[in-house]
């Protein structure tokens, strides 16, 4: 009897669990309770997996113990995961770096997330740290500081990898676009038209400037994202604000490419409440943006939009947005409002419409799946704050057409 108690303890244990090292691996913990539109998902089951990788739970040198817990909830379903739109499901999230330190580096207020070239993920901390994460159980590997050319830190917010391995870091207080090697020391700069430099230089608003930044797979067309809209610029005809997005072009490759070279500059028409906080681009030319806003007392909106900008006018020369009938900004379509994704039992540290979502701030594609879909990992920013959650969100979203 005692053996048979043991063991009944021992499996009610495991079921409460939801699943073991299958589910961390995106296996089904059984048959699914809820139907893939379901609003809600708290009831699901739970994984035992931490950021010290899939099925493990395990404190890790040079981690802090907090980071050991479990922190990952998946209920992915066989047909690959749970449904936000007809474009977009949520495989699954995990909160196993929020609050953690790293060889003494804190592990949060990441703004911006890209696959490195080594095979693993590049994270960006705001207070001017590169930290990389195992490209398959998200922990971190290495933290490195980077500075500006005065030795001061930056509000660093955009990150991209050239295919060299070299870093570009946009910062959003002047704003820049600065290189760096590997070991974080720093190359130079990209220069910058006059007009997205901060008043009165120029006619961008403070810490609304470059958010986001992403380089295309060739490495030689680099996009930037103003957060918010320049003083003078205007909305398009449906009322959305009109944001510029700067691209710089080089030509050559090797270890010695030609430099970065101002190019065109287009109007993206973000959402009304909303900035643009991320841009991912795709190899056909079109962008992922993540536009992100918050209201208190009712917490974050994020929705990921498909933009097209490859027929948008250049609007280097435009004083004043929309400037006329004959510009033409990006298109968009809206692939999912992720307020609208299953909850998937996540915890909320203040209010939020839905409990999942938080201050969304970096997106990565970090690869494909079957049927031209895109896995896609999504980070928000906690700002050390006790309110906010570092947490990581993998998702899978079908584009459509060209």
């Amino acid at each position: 009897m005692r053996v048979r108690s043991a063991v009944v303890r021992v499996t009610a244990a495991v079921l409460a669990a939801g699943c073991l090292t299958a589910c961390a691996e995106g296996a089904p913990a059984g048959p699914d309770r809820a139907a893939p539109a379901a609003a809600d998902s708290a009831t699901a089951g739970r994984t035992a997996s931490s950021a010290t990788g899939p099925g493990t739970s395990a404190a890790r040198p040079g981690t802090s113990a907090a980071s050991a817990r479990t922190g990952q909830n998946d209920r992915s379903s066989a047909a690959g995961g749970h449904r936000c739109s007809p474009s977009v499901s949520i495989d699954r999230y995990s909160d196993a770096l929020d609050k953690t330190t790293f060889q003494g580096t804190f592990v949060g207020n990441l703004s911006a997330l890209t696959r490195d070239t080594d095979g693993s993920l590049a994270a960006l901390s705001d207070r001017s740290v590169l930290i990389g994460l195992d490209g398959r159980s998200h922990r971190p590997v290495r933290a490195t500081k980077i500075i500006d050319e005065k030795g001061a830190v930056l509000d660093a917010e955009g990150l991209a990898v050239e295919p060299g391995g070299r870093y570009l870091v946009s910062s959003e207080t002047e704003p820049s676009v600065r290189r760096y090697d590997r070991s974080g020391a720093l190359l130079g700069r990209l220069p910058l038209p006059k007009a997205l430099q901060v008043e009165p230089a120029g006619r961008a608003q403070s810490n609304l400037t470059f958010e986001g930044l992403t380089l295309d797979s060739g490495g030689r067309t680099l996009t930037a994202a103003m957060e918010g809209q320049l003083t003078g610029d205007g909305k398009d005809s449906a009322g959305r604000p009109l944001l510029r997005f700067q691209t710089w072009q080089r030509q050559g490759s090797g270890s010695r490419p030609a430099p970065y070279r101002l190019s065109r500059q287009y109007a993206y028409p973000v959402d009304a409440g909303l900035g643009v906080s991320e841009i991912a681009a795709l190899p056909d030319g079109r962008l992922l943006v993540l536009e992100r806003g918050f209201t208190a007392g009712v917490g974050n909106t994020v929705r990921l939009y498909l933009a097209d900008p490859r027929r948008a006018s250049d609007v280097s020369g435009v004083g004043g947005l929309p400037g006329g009938k004959a510009v033409r900004p990006a298109r968009k379509r809206l692939l999912a409002d992720l307020g609208a994704c299953p909850s998937l039992g996540a915890p909320a540290h203040q209010p939020q419409t839905n409990p999942l979502l938080d201050n969304i701030e970096g997106m990565a594609i970090t690869g494909r799946a079957p049927g031209g879909r895109l896995r896609v990992l999504l980070v928000s920013d906690d700002n050390e704050s006790a309110k906010q959650i570092t947490r990581l969100y993998s998702l899978t979203v079908r584009p459509g057409g060209r």
